[in-house]
């Protein structure tokens, strides 16, 4: 069961992130382009964060997995 949530976390975690940083990126093409950029930017930020945290969520199944071994 701990391998399961471990993958979900860690993949889902890694996909937002990048898909953040995509975001991210689109929000600056946007500012450079004197675009409105604003809500571009702040999804990109709550997206990132979020991939963080599954990422952390995943790192710490991982351990728990490694300590029960």
């Amino acid at each position: 069961m701990m391998k399961i949530k471990w993958l979900a976390f860690s993949i889902s975690g890694l996909v937002l992130f990048g898909f953040g940083l995509s975001l991210l990126g689109e929000a600056i093409i946007l500012k450079y382009e004197n675009k409105p950029f604003f809500w571009f930017g702040t999804l990109a930020l709550a997206v990132v964060n979020s991939g963080l945290c599954l990422f952390g969520n995943a790192i710490r199944y991982r351990l728990q997995m490694d300590r029960n071994i």
